[in-house]
């Protein structure tokens, strides 16, 4: 796997466009928000790299195969995404909303969630000779969906409410053919280990 379709993927699947709404609904009260969102995405990233790093070691010690990650984070991303689609009234009830949220709910599950955290995992199993092309494309990937979030209030105002929710059923679509994609992967290689038996 090359970086621009590593970072691509890993991009799409951060989905910082689809975050910006809930991040400006917990930072709007706070003073500090721009060190509130630093702290966070930091938070986030070494989560990320904690998964990347140690992924394999993960699988090792549950004893899990890669198709199951594989089918378990194309669930899980076709979920996240048909929510982007189809949004739920109100995502976050306005008592839940602190006006410091440390760790959660910005930094887990906004950024570093479980389709991405999946999807680590099955890339670093899949290529365990590409690590520092995996690590690469996670950084800039991650410095992308930083840029975009430090952007929100700007992007907010000049979009509007109603391309902001265009961008995101766009980039819910995109993620939905990637979760159906990676399914169809974790199919076809359960199958491969069956007649290999």
């Amino acid at each position: 796997m090359d970086i621009l379709s590593a970072t691509i993927l890993l991009f799409l699947i951060l989905d910082p466009l689809g975050n910006i709404p809930i991040f400006l609904s917990h930072l709007e009260k706070c003073s500090n928000r721009y060190w509130i969102l630093a702290r966070e995405l930091l938070l986030a990233l070494m989560i990320l790299f904690l998964f990347l790093l140690f992924g394999r070691q993960m699988l090792n010690f549950l004893h899990l195969e890669q198709v199951s990650i594989s089918l378990a984070g194309a669930i899980i991303l076709f979920i996240i995404a048909l929510r982007m689609i189809f949004p739920a009234t109100k995502q976050y009830a306005e008592e839940e909303i602190d006006s410091d949220p440390l760790l959660v709910p910005l930094a887990v599950p906004l950024v570093a969630g479980p389709s991405i955290l999946a999807t680590l995992i099955l890339l670093v199993s899949k290529h365990p000779d590409q690590l520092g092309t995996l690590s690469i494309a996670l950084f800039i990937a991650w410095s992308l969906s930083a840029i975009i979030l430090f952007s929100a209030t700007a992007m907010q105002k000049y979009l509007g409410k109603k391309g902001m929710i265009a961008i995101e059923r766009l980039m819910g679509m995109i993620l939905i053919a990637i979760s159906v994609q990676m399914f169809l992967d974790g199919i076809k290689s359960y199958l491969l280990s069956l007649k290999a038996l």
